[in-house]
């Protein structure tokens, strides 16, 4: 099978596939589901590395693509 990570818009990476999830010093993670995992991006996550929404919370910076004309 192949991992798939799914780079999610304002969110986390999500990561679909076995993974063996390991930190900084080799030891294992458990992740809640061993097939997909959320990883935080934003930094602000209580439960690292695992994301938990804070980034709802977190100021994005103006997105010109998506955001109305201001003039």
């Amino acid at each position: 099978m192949t991992v798939r990570i799914r780079v999610t818009r304002f969110g986390g990476y999500v990561v679909e596939g076995p993974v063996e999830l390991v930190d900084w010093e080799g030891q294992p993670i458990t992740a809640p589901r061993p097939d997909r995992v959320q990883l935080c991006r934003c930094g602000a996550t209580a439960n690292p590395p695992f994301c938990d929404g804070s980034h709802n919370r977190v100021p994005r910076p103006p997105d010109p693509e998506h955001e109305p004309d201001a003039g």
